[in-house]
């Protein structure tokens, strides 16, 4: 297998982890929990996935094209008036994710070597895929972290839970 194919299977296996961890905290939340801050000085997340979307579409429309930072983007607006329904909230998740995987299953051995902007600096593809998901990245350990806050004694593991490493370790190598 060629570098390039390899390591866009392997970007888009780390998106999707990072995406289906958003997934399984949006699973155990209900209205209330998405609004909660720690301060008022701090984003909730529906203020956190409102900032996330509106990345997600500017970055990653017309990928190849046009600089990531759209003149329609107004990344202020992502942090005021969050989403008001978990429903509403789960759309416009599935919708930025929606638009990154099209636009990363657009990436081949043909266009790889291109550059494309972000802010009006150029970046290699994977510089450009690399900054996304340490972005995202950071923001679903947000909303991982606050989920499990919120949800307290309720909260349902995503990985190991503590104290079962000896466990999960036995199921996966049978000792």
């Amino acid at each position: 297998m060629n570098f390039t194919k390899h390591y866009l299977q392997n970007i888009i296996r780390e998106f999707q982890r990072y995406k289906s961890l958003g997934d399984r905290c949006f699973e155990q939340l209900n209205e209330p929990d998405i609004h909660w801050r720690l301060s008022d000085e701090n984003n909730s997340i529906a203020i956190i996935v409102k900032h996330m979307v509106g990345n997600m579409l500017s970055r990653w429309t017309n990928f190849l094209t046009d600089d990531g930072e759209k003149p329609w983007r107004q990344r202020d607006n992502e942090f005021e008036a969050p989403y008001s329904a978990i429903a509403e909230m789960i759309k416009a998740w599935e919708s930025g994710w929606e638009c990154v995987f099209n636009a990363l299953n657009t990436i081949d051995d043909t266009n790889f070597g291109e550059k494309v902007l972000i802010r009006d600096e150029k970046h290699t593809i994977p510089e450009a895929l690399n900054r996304q998901l340490a972005h995202y990245a950071y923001h679903t350990g947000q909303i991982v972290w606050i989920s499990k806050n919120v949800k307290g004694t309720e909260w349902k593991s995503l990985t190991i839970p503590k104290g079962k490493s000896e466990d999960y370790n036995r199921s996966m190598f049978g000792h």
